[in-house]
């Protein structure tokens, strides 16, 4: 699936090297967003829990690790696979870190926080057309509109967890039927894009949107015990394990990329 196709080159940009700097849509990309996103549930309860760091140490640690990585990202000013998803996993962190914290340390509701998060999405969207008049990401061609793109990133990581959480855990769904849940409402986006002529970039951000929730049930199915409805991998096995296909799919990526570059 798809974002639409590029429009013609923005005036106030097409006297610079318009070089996008996000990737683009491909099968390989959804593999690893989905894992990224897995891996970013697990790996936030390992940090917090199983190395005792604590969900406040864990917040702060991870916070600047993604100040760091998102640094070495704007610098590139273009896509470089390994630096960019770096910053997607650790994004993909803190925006459960986010959400948890609201819930467990702010005592928040998971519903506001869901209600909060969509807000905060459709005013980041809202703002970033109003100020660039468009949300595709195949026009990601300066600083302020990557700066767009970041954000609406996080807050989906963010809403994404909220989401799972509320319908897993405070409406009783569970982690299976939760992840199932989602798995169908992507599917039914991509019906409507290839088949029923949806707009590829309402798909796209609506399918980002809901592979967090799929990634993360995916994620506490696996790792959380068999009494809370888990298979018991744990959080190390299974954040391990999604690390390693991150890698190896960063290192294809990288290497599919590198001849392009070097043009």
């Amino acid at each position: 699936m798809s974002d639409t196709t590029p429009s013609p080159a923005d005036p106030r940009i097409a006297s610079s090297a318009a070089v996008n700097r996000v990737p683009q849509v491909t099968p390989g990309f959804w593999l690893i967003k989905l894992t990224a996103v897995t891996m970013g549930e697990t790996a936030a309860d390992f940090l917090a829990v199983n190395l005792g760091l604590g969900l406040g140490t864990t917040t702060v640690l991870m916070t600047a690790i993604l100040i760091a990585a998102m640094l070495w990202q704007f610098r590139q000013k273009a896509y470089v696979p390994m630096v960019y998803w770096t910053a997607v996993v650790l994004i993909s962190v803190v925006g459960t870190l986010i959400t948890d914290n609201m819930t467990d340390a702010l005592g928040i509701p998971l519903l506001y926080s869901t209600i909060g998060f969509t807000v905060a999405l459709a005013a980041t969207f809202a703002i970033w057309f109003a100020s660039e008049r468009t949300l595709s990401i195949h026009e990601v061609f300066t600083f302020r509109r990557e700066a767009f793109y970041w954000l609406a990133i996080l807050f989906t990581f963010a809403l994404g967890t909220a989401v799972g959480d509320l319908i897993s855990e405070a409406f009783g769904v569970g982690f299976a039927g939760t992840g199932i849940l989602f798995g169908l409402i992507i599917a039914s986006l991509a019906l409507g894009y290839f088949a029923l002529g949806l707009d590829g970039m309402w798909a796209f951000w609506l399918c980002y949107i809901f592979t967090r929730p799929l990634g993360a049930s995916f994620g506490d199915f696996l790792s959380q015990p068999a009494d809370f409805g888990g298979l018991g991998l744990g959080t190390t096995v299974t954040s391990l394990v999604f690390l390693a296909v991150i890698a190896v799919t960063v290192l294809v990526m990288t290497r599919r990329a590198a001849p392009t570059r070097a043009q």
